[in-house]
């Protein structure tokens, strides 16, 4: 129920009496619901320094929500007010589609997973920024890199629009063509200048892990030191996080652990992240002991997910697990929990560092929001977001081979780089 200021409040009428009471319109209704779910679920109570409860006053008061475009523009102008690229409103189509997308194993489109850059300005001034090209999609076999940013899709530019508008623009039918405007960002952190990239849209199909075991492994590498013939290890490639990961990553395990392998590779470059309990899973399967990562909220750490002994499946075998700045949230979740316990040798460079939790209220009218409702901490309390996850061994992304085959052809040469701590 509103207050006495608010729309049906018992507010003093021209008399001292109660003012006859105004009905709160079906659109208002749904604005209110929308208003209650950030106010319930949202992870900053401060609310971006904003008086949270007047802001709802006002905009019942002054906003347009005569129809149901108004409202939904009413919605957005409230979320865009919290700062946060990453909570925002869905029209029913689009939540449709987030769900259906959920739980595909392909989609149409080039094969690049993006986020927003957080700028100063807000919401308006963020950048398109390349978190990950998909393993042999359109966009890698172009060139398309981790941190490029696309600054344009077809001559449109992406400055200031929601992720949901920049799929829109990737995605489409198999066999048409788009041209991306890219920007590499060099040494010093500046943008380079523009260039143009065509692509292809095709169906791409997500293979959540891909594993080979590698033998003859030389001694530079850290592991099977003193064995004739060279070392062995088991490659497993873990390209995002879904229903099949935890399945195929058994498998791969399973398969070293049969074969006698000397060290496990765990291989993350360019995994954008996915489903955040099937990385909870995997790190259960090699730690014996110990958190994995604690939820904290703007009251502090209220949940904590803790490794499952009866769950494990290897907790002892050397372990290599290879990030770049393409690894980002569930990725890093998972390599900051086998860094902090100690149970793997972080390798590559600094991880995305997006360590922020959305979940997806409904809406009445099949609308819905995405709404931030909290952050990863790694077991030792670091806050990864815009943070990220740092190597124990720096190694340059392109200095390591991609794939079983090339991984098992490198690691077999006298000058192996050292992989194992």
């Amino acid at each position: 129920m509103l207050g006495p200021e608010g729309l049906g409040g018992p507010a003093a009428g021209p008399l001292g009496g109660p003012q006859p009471a105004q009905a709160v319109t079906a659109e208002q209704l749904l604005f209110l619901e929308a208003w209650r779910a950030v106010d319930r679920a949202y992870v900053d109570k401060g609310f971006n320094g904003q008086p949270w409860f007047r802001i709802r006053e006002t905009y019942l008061k002054k906003e347009p929500m005569e129809e149901r475009e108004q409202t939904y523009a009413a919605i957005r102008k409230l979320l865009a007010s919290l700062d946060d690229p990453f909570t925002r409103f869905l029209e029913p189509a689009r939540l449709a589609r987030l769900r259906g997308d959920t739980e595909k194993s392909e989609v149409t489109g080039v094969g690049v997973e993006v986020s927003l850059t957080e700028e100063p300005g807000g919401p308006s001034k963020s950048l398109l920024k390349v978190v990950s090209p998909t393993e042999g999609g359109p966009s890698e076999r172009a060139g398309v890199r981790p941190g490029d940013v696309i600054a344009a899709v077809d001559g449109k530019p992406t400055r200031g629009i929601s992720l949901y508008e920049a799929s829109d623009l990737l995605q489409g039918p198999a066999g048409s063509s788009l041209t991306l405007t890219l920007q590499s960002p060099g040494k010093d952190g500046k943008l380079g200048a523009p260039r143009d990239v065509q692509l292809v849209r095709e169906k791409v199909v997500f293979r959540p892990v891909s594993y080979a075991t590698c033998s003859g492994v030389s001694p530079s590498a850290g592991v099977g030191a003193g064995k004739e013939g060279g070392g062995k290890v088991e490659y497993i490639r873990v390209t995002t996080f879904n229903n099949s990961t935890v399945d195929g990553v058994v498998a791969a395990m399973r398969e070293g652990k049969a074969a006698g392998v000397d060290g496990l590779i765990l291989d993350m470059r360019n995994n954008g992240g996915g489903s955040f309990p099937a990385g909870v899973q995997v790190a259960k399967l090699l730690l014996a002991g110990g958190d994995i990562v604690l939820i904290s909220d703007s009251s502090g750490v209220r949940d904590i997910y803790s490794a499952d002994k009866a769950l494990s499946l290897d907790t002892t075998t050397p372990l290599s697990v290879w990030v770049n700045k393409g690894t980002g949230s569930a990725s890093e979740v998972l390599a900051g929990a086998l860094k902090d316990n100690g149970r793997g040798t972080i390798v590559g460079e600094t991880t995305f560092g997006k360590g922020l939790i959305q979940t997806v209220v409904n809406l009445s009218d099949g609308s819905g929001l995405a709404v931030t409702v909290a952050k990863y901490q790694t077991p030792s309390g670091l806050d990864i977001n815009k943070i990220g996850i740092t190597p124990d061994i720096r190694i340059s992304p392109e200095a390591l081979a991609v794939g079983g085959d090339a991984v098992c052809r490198q690691l077999a040469e006298p000058a192996a780089p050292r992989i194992f701590g």
